[in-house]
C-alpha cells in the first residue's frame, strides 16, 4: 500500500509501473480517509479499555492526519504538512534559523486552525499520537539505548518534554543529532520538523499530554 507521497507524486504511474515490473507487486494507493480509518482501527485495538472517544494525530512525511473517533464515527481531516514537506519547504539551514522556525510554526498554525474548525465538538476526548515521529520522540523522552515498543506503547508524552526536545533538536545540526539517546538512525534529518508539528498542534488544542500508540506493537501483540 502507498499513502501521501505516492498520492501526490507527479510521476505516480511511472513509480507504480516500476514496482510492478521489478518487484511484482500491485500497489494499492490509499485515500486519506481510508488511511486514517485503518490507522484508527489499529489505535483502538491497543488502547486501554477505559478510553473510547479519541482525537488521533498521525504525522507522516507529506501530510498530517487528524482522526476523530466519537460515537462510532471517524471523520478525518488532513493538512498537507508532513516532516519531509516541512523540512524541504522551510527548514533549509542546518540548523534552521529562527525565522525559518517561526515561519514553520505559523504555517502549521494556520492550516491546523482551519482543519479543526471544520471538525465536530472535541471536548472530552483523549489525544493520541501515532507513527514514527511521535514514537521516536517518546523513545528520546525515555532516552532508550534501543527501541523498545513495549515501553513506547501507551507512554504519556508530556508537552513540556516535547518542547524541551524541540528546542534541543533545533539547536543542533543534523550531524550533531546522530547518536542522541532514543533517536533512530536516519531520522535526524526530519525529527526536528516532527517536533515542531506535534508541539504546535498540541498548543492549538490546549493538550498537555499525548498518549503514544505504536501500531507495530499492537499488531505484533
Amino acid at each position: 500500500m502507498a499513502t501521501s507521497a505516492v498520492r501526490d507524486a507527479a510521476n505516480k504511474q511511472e513509480f507504480l509501473n516500476r514496482v510492478r515490473s521489478e518487484a511484482g507487486f500491485e500497489v494499492e494507493i490509499l485515500s486519506g480517509d481510508e488511511e486514517a480509518r485503518r490507522t484508527m482501527l489499529g489505535i483502538h485495538s491497543g488502547l486501554p479499555g477505559d478510553i473510547t472517544d479519541v482525537l488521533a494525530l498521525e504525522i507522516g512525511g507529506g501530510s498530517t492526519e487528524f482522526v476523530l473517533a466519537l460515537h462510532g464515527q471517524s471523520p478525518v481531516r488532513a493538512i498537507d504538512i508532513g516532516v519531509v514537506r516541512l523540512s524541504e519547504r522551510l527548514l533549509h539551514h542546518d540548523p534552521p534559523t529562527r525565522q525559518q522556525i517561526a515561519e514553520a510554526h505559523a504555517w502549521i498554525q494556520r492550516e491546523t486552525t482551519v482543519v479543526l474548525a471544520a471538525m465536530p465538538q472535541r471536548t472530552g476526548l483523549r489525544f493520541v499520537g501515532t507513527a514514527g515521529t511521535i514514537t521516536s520522540l517518546a523513545a528520546m523522552a525515555l532516552q532508550l539505548p534501543a527501541y523498545d515498543a513495549a515501553r513506547i506503547h501507551n507512554y504519556r508524552l508530556a508537552l513540556n518534554t516535547i518542547t524541551d526536545l524541540e528546542e534541543d533538536l533545533l539547536s543542533r545540526s543534523k550531524a550533531a543529532r546522530i547518536g542522541m539517546p532514543g533517536l533512530e538512525r536516519n531520522r535526524e534529518d526530519v525529527i526536528a520538523a516532527g517536533a515542531i508539528i506535534l508541539r504546535t498542534v498540541m498548543d492549538i488544542l490546549g493538550e498537555r499530554e499525548c498518549l503514544v500508540s505504536d501500531l507495530n506493537y499492537v499488531k505484533e501483540s
